[in-house]
């Protein structure tokens, strides 16, 4: 059946902004600005923009605002049903959910996401973004580990051999990075702190994995409408972070902790020397505007694509994201670097065979010669 116009544009939608999710992120890594003096005379000096707890706060904004957006859709519904006009599918697919639940339960899911994203953003101050972008396909081979452990899940043979293909590319895109560490890496230390940064992308995909068997079993019960979930997890993760920010002004790591944060006074994180920052230089701000902005459209699209479509057609949208990213990175901050390549081949093949994507298509087949139907198993992803 040919896709729809709307359909198309929720895949490109989906495909733009969670490009530049990445993308806009790593702008304000690579951004200078300068500080207020007022904090001491070294914050007048022009400096990287490194603040990842800021930017994972700003992460949680934008899918707090998804909230937003299901509360407006559920209350258009409930105004048209009360004055007898027939709801539109597409709106009833959107708030389709029990309402009944304790939003409590999706605070822990909400942590395990604050710790993995902030982890990721120091990963990404460190090392390029398409790296970035395909390591955190390691998701997979840790989600797959911890369901058969706390979810008695039964890995096929097929996964098995998918997870080998992801952990074949990881060892790869590693090796292209120690090879070849980027625009900013010409010392051996600047290659370990590349490396460094690799490996903190790959452990908060652990914290991921966690998030993700964690909702499995605890809240896809609940049977939220998924846009209603993020936007709670965003108000937790928005919520708890925002406090935290107050004390990490005051907790300083040294000048051993120099590549988790440019404060030039070592705190761990200094919220107002972002701002300060944002407003010295208007890239940062479109930047971390960007970022917001993208995480709410990306949430609302990757949702609707696997409503509107099926969870296979996101799961290859999110593949393209990743040659996307890499493409727009190579042009306009790091060296072409070949060894990438293969790297991404065996991760997007890992993918695609643990998630069947390469035998459905035979299955479906078959079963329409043999007059019978075949069911792909796919369901919904509660949060994205």
């Amino acid at each position: 059946m040919a896709w729809t116009v709307y359909q198309f544009f929720l895949s490109g939608l989906m495909l733009i902004t969670g490009s530049i999710n990445t993308l806009s992120t790593k702008w304000a890594d690579t951004s200078n600005g300068t500080g207020n003096p007022y904090y001491g005379e070294k914050y007048a000096d022009l400096r990287r923009f490194d603040h990842p707890f800021l930017q994972s706060v700003g992460m949680f904004l934008g899918e707090f605002s998804c909230l937003l957006v299901f509360k407006i859709a559920f209350l258009m519904a409930k105004r048209k049903a009360e004055s007898g006009q027939e709801v539109s599918v597409g709106l009833s697919k959107l708030i389709d959910g029990n309402q009944s639940f304790n939003p409590l339960v999706f605070w822990p899911a909400a942590l395990c996401d604050m710790c993995g994203t902030t982890l990721m953003y120091i990963g990404l101050n460190m090392t390029d973004a398409s790296s970035f972008q395909m390591l955190r396909g390691a998701v997979i081979v840790f989600t797959a580990l911890l369901s058969v452990i706390f979810l008695r899940k039964i890995i096929t043979n097929q996964m098995w051999l998918g997870i080998l293909f992801v952990i074949l590319g990881l060892v790869v895109v590693g090796l292209a990075d120690f090879l070849n560490p980027g625009t900013s890496s010409k010392t051996n230390s600047d290659t370990n702190l590349v490396i460094t940064g690799d490996l903190l992308i790959v452990m908060a995909q652990i914290i991921t994995a966690c998030q993700m068997v964690y909702e499995e079993k605890f809240v896809s019960h609940h049977n939220v409408a998924p846009l209603q979930a993020v936007g709670w997890e965003g108000i937790f993760g928005f919520g708890t972070l925002s406090l935290l920010l107050i004390p990490m002004y005051y907790i300083k790591v040294g000048k051993g902790g120099s590549f988790i944060t440019a404060d030039p006074y070592y705190r761990l994180e200094n919220a107002l020397d972002a701002f300060y920052q944002m407003g010295s230089n208007w890239q940062i701000i479109v930047a971390q505007v960007g970022n917001v902005v993208s995480i709410a459209f990306f949430n609302f699209s990757g949702i609707s694509v696997t409503r509107e479509l099926s969870a296979t057609t996101r799961m290859v949208l999110d593949s393209l994201r990743t040659i996307v990213v890499w493409v727009v990175s190579v042009i306009v901050w790091d060296p072409f670097n070949a060894v990438q390549i293969p790297g991404f081949i065996l991760l997007g093949l890992g993918t695609a065979i643990y998630n069947g994507l390469l035998t459905k298509p035979f299955k479906r087949l078959v079963a329409r010669c043999r007059g019978r139907s075949y069911d792909d198993g796919e369901a919904e992803p509660l949060l994205s």
